[in-house]
């Protein structure tokens, strides 16, 4: 028997071996990573450079995630759901082109089959992953390799708990439809290994949070290795967007309600 560390390939997609389909298809993984997360990573790793370059260590610099984009509060309302719709579109483009591909949303796992085993999965993966983050955030922050994460450094307003919540929904569904439904179906497509695809896959959501240190970097990696595994066993990417929202939702709305009150919280 196959223990759950191996991966299972799906019936589909077919691995393509006309020639003019792989270019196409690698060109256009190249363009939604250059409009999306790869660009994301490219921008992250160079303001890890600049903190690195600091005279300031990485501990003591602070770096938000949700933080104001304009002074006027209703016109920061509008910039921080700007910001929501991208992400969502994000998802959007990776999704339709794979439906555009032939691939089906119960291929993909989006489909409504199973709404509770995919709750109760998502609750264990943000549990594995989001117990463990939160220690070795604190680990790395203590050894100075990481900079100080401020979830949210939005004003109190009346809307910021709300925005914070969709922020955590349109986050999980961007990051998990490009980085695991899309990029490893497309690599698979191309054909890829499912240890190939998956390492790659990780490396990439790793290197977009490289601007939260080297422990954010190591700890999105853990996190891409085993979302990315569990979608290759089992094909149910609600599991995986209920999980990252969840882990999103406490960190972001968790924070602004207790930042002020948690001794042990930047």
């Amino acid at each position: 028997m196959r223990g759950w560390l191996a991966p299972s390939r799906p019936v589909e997609p077919a691995v393509l071996t006309d020639r003019a389909e792989r270019r196409a298809v690698a060109v256009e993984i190249a363009l939604v990573l250059t409009v999306t997360l790869g660009l994301w990573a490219l921008r992250s790793l160079l303001s890890l450079i600049d903190a690195l370059l600091a005279p300031e260590p990485l501990d003591e610099q602070p770096v938000a995630i949700n933080a104001p984009g304009v002074r006027t509060g209703l016109l920061d309302l509008g910039y921080q759901l700007a910001g929501v719709a991208q992400l969502l579109a994000w998802g959007g483009l990776g999704l339709y082109l794979l439906w555009r591909g032939g691939i089906t949303l119960g291929a993909l796992g989006l489909d409504r089959r199973r709404p509770g085993r995919d709750t109760a999965q998502g609750v264990g993966l943000a549990a594995l992953i989001g117990i463990p983050g939160l220690g070795l955030y604190l680990a790395s922050r203590a050894l100075g390799l990481n900079l100080t994460v401020v979830p949210s450094a939005l004003d109190d307003t009346w809307w910021r708990v709300a925005v914070l919540l969709v922020a955590a929904l349109a986050n999980s569904w961007a990051e998990e439809l490009l980085v695991v439904g899309y990029l490893i179906t497309r690599l698979r497509q191309l054909g890829w290994t499912e240890n190939g695809s998956l390492l790659f896959a990780a490396v990439l959501r790793g290197s977009y949070h490289l601007y939260q240190g080297f422990g954010g970097f190591v700890g999105n990696l853990v996190m891409g290795l085993v979302y990315g595994r569990v979608w290759q066993r089992s094909h149910r990417l609600w599991a995986l967007v209920i999980g990252h929202a969840l882990i999103d939702v406490v960190a972001f709305a968790g924070y602004a309600l207790l930042g002020g009150s948690a001794g042990w919280l930047p």
